[in-house]
């Protein structure tokens, strides 16, 4: 898969099958050993026990969970995005002037060497 060569795509399909019915059940430990999922730990115990996972993973499963925590993802993204370019227009307007210059600069000194 993207980021997980050894992840069993055929036990993940046979669990999609599974999932319709009313008797199904999984647990992250269940998926985690039967199909080799990386990005997610999962500890048993009362203490520091608990289900863990990478981000994008723990940001899919919220969104799924949660229309209005997508929609603030998508929202907080695009506000990033904006503030990103905003940096970047003025640093790349600089760059592009200092091109500009040495562009001019070496233009004239072939021209008045020519």
């Amino acid at each position: 898969m993207l980021n997980n060569t050894n992840f069993k795509p055929h036990i993940y399909e046979g669990f999609k099958n599974e999932s319709a019915k009313p008797h199904f059940w999984m647990s992250s430990q269940k998926w985690i050993n039967e199909t080799n999922a990386i990005g997610i730990i999962s500890k048993s115990g009362r203490y520091g026990g608990g289900t863990y996972a990478h981000s994008d993973i723990a940001f899919k499963f919220a969104s799924w969970i949660s229309a209005e925590f997508e929609l603030y993802l998508i929202r907080e993204f695009k506000r990033l995005k904006e503030e990103e370019q905003k940096q970047l227009g003025w640093t790349a307007k600089r760059e592009f002037a200092k091109i500009n210059l040495a562009i001019i600069l070496i233009y004239s000194k072939v021209k008045l060497c020519g």
